[in-house]
């Protein structure tokens, strides 16, 4: 028996590893040279160094492994992401290095816009749930922004619309980051720009902006998927400088709408969220200093009526003085010789003690008189009047310097104006085009001649030149003449053609 089955495994055919994986490679191959699998993306890892991604695909029963080369994955429009269901097109293989089978995709595309959305709500609810989405996070705007950066396309119309109407509105500095806003690279791309211009300094070569814009035209949720990425998402939030938003028309969004500080409908009204009015400004302005100017004066005015009543309701030095000399005349006219005879004879009778008592009383009563004369003549002093005056009139100076200063200022603006609007009106005047060899046709009653129909034979004109006036006489036109017409030799067809001699 030991024999027979020595010579029964004799028989079978030998096979190595390697034919026997090379059979299968080449059996699969041939009968799955092409198929589409829909399934769930799974393991997600890559790209790679190399440039390729390997997962797997599966369902709620089973799973195959896949590959995606790197030059496939530079013609994906969207990156394949964990969860994510998708339908793959390829053909399936074997590795023979695990004995295991895979697809090498060739195409993915998503299973339907729902699969990205339900991926997109998802990705939206853990944003929001983390705070992200906060109005309180939000920065304000800049009112007036010296720069601005603007992440976008450098090809697009986008670009060329922010920037007329930036120029329209408020001319000022804008920065470019050309990123591109469509393909697998837009969210790597526009998070490298956000993270760039955060990390430029307020003194630096290049000055950090005051204000972000990201924008792109409209598309679909495809072409608009690197948008929704939750890196450039983070990015956007994490971005010290307020940004706007103005990704796709005014239905679509993304979840940089979301974060950013403001979204605009359209990238042209990302461009009028960012700067006001230039002329509004001026004309705001130009009323402000009419109303400073206006109250001012008003002001000045009150105040000199001040001090006007003020001096007015100061005595004078003379009414302060009137009654005491009153008083001391009054006094002086009642001492007559006799008087002052006997009070001498009174006083050669006092005794040194009487003359040093009464000497006392009068010094005091001197003392009492000085310091009275001293407070009331303080309380009476005009120094403080003086000082007021003196204060208000150094306001007043220095009102009168300002108001002149925009004065000055609010001329140079209406002068300007003046000399805009006078070289408009050269560039709009007809005499700029009389220069170029045109000339103006008027009748005989000054009226400008528009057309040969309202010529008629032998009417008068009168030609504008840019160096002076012609007088001429129609020989034909299209209207009939109002005199008959001189018989001729040979009839003229009629035609809306005519001619000046």
């Amino acid at each position: 028996m030991s024999e027979a089955a020595t010579e029964s495994r004799s028989n079978a055919t030998e096979y190595t590893v390697s034919e026997i994986s090379g059979a299968l490679k080449r059996t699969v191959e041939d009968a799955f040279g092409n198929v589409r699998v829909r399934g769930e993306i799974s393991g997600y890892r890559g790209p790679h160094s190399s440039g390729h991604a390997y997962f797997a695909l599966k369902d709620d029963r089973a799973r195959i492994e896949a590959v995606v080369w790197k030059t496939t994955m530079a013609r994906l429009k969207f990156r394949p992401e964990e969860g994510m269901e998708v339908i793959a097109s390829g053909r399936l293989t074997t590795y023979p290095g695990k004995s295991n089978y895979q697809i090498v995709i060739d195409n993915l595309e998503p299973a339907g816009a729902g699969a990205l959305m339900a991926l997109l709500e998802e990705r939206k609810r853990r944003l929001q749930a983390e705070g992200l989405f906060d109005a309180g996070r939000k920065r304000r705007l800049p009112f007036m922004p010296r720069v601005i950066g603007v992440i976008t396309s450098p090809t697009g119309s986008v670009i060329r619309d922010i920037i007329h109407r930036i120029k329209d509105r408020f001319p000022l500095t804008v920065l470019v980051w050309p990123v591109r806003v469509q393909g697998d690279t837009t969210a790597k791309e526009v998070t490298a720009a956000v993270n760039g211009f955060n990390a430029l300094t307020w003194d630096g070569a290049i000055r950090q902006p005051d204000l972000l814009i990201v924008a792109r035209g409209g598309g679909s949720l495809e072409d608009l998927w690197g948008f929704n990425d939750e890196g450039l998402a983070r990015a956007v939030a994490a971005s010290r400088i307020p940004i706007i938003s103005a990704v796709g028309h005014e239905t679509d969004w993304t979840l940089v709408d979301f974060v950013a500080d403001m979204r605009a409908p359209t990238p042209t009204g990302a461009a009028e969220m960012a700067v006001p009015v230039k002329a509004e400004l001026e004309a705001t302005l130009a009323n402000l200093g009419a109303r400073l100017s206006a109250c001012t004066s008003r002001h000045l005015d009150r105040k000199r009526q001040a001090v006007r009543a003020a001096a007015r309701a100061l005595p004078s030095p003379d009414q302060l003085l009137a009654l005491p000399r009153r008083r001391f005349d009054e006094a002086t006219s009642r001492l007559t010789p006799a008087t002052l005879s006997r009070r001498l004879n009174e006083t050669r009778r006092l005794t040194g003690r009487d003359i040093a008592r009464a000497r006392a009383a009068f010094f005091a009563i001197v003392r009492q008189s000085r310091a009275r004369f001293q407070r009331n003549s303080a309380r009476l002093s005009p120094a403080p009047v003086v000082r007021r005056q003196k204060l208000q009139a150094d306001t007043l100076a220095g009102l009168t310097r300002r108001q002149e200063q925009a004065m000055a200022r609010r001329l140079d603006r209406l002068r300007a104006a003046l000399t805009q609007a006078d070289r408009l009106l050269t560039t709009l005047s007809h005499k700029a085009v009389l220069a170029r060899g045109f000339a103006l046709v008027k009748d005989a009653d000054g009226t400008v001649v528009k057309r040969v129909a309202e010529l008629a034979p032998g009417a008068a004109l009168q030609l504008e030149f840019a160096d002076g006036n012609a007088e001429a006489i129609a020989t034909s036109g299209g209207a009939r003449p109002k005199l008959a017409a001189k018989p001729s030799g040979k009839a003229k067809e009629p035609g809306n053609q005519g001619s000046l001699f």
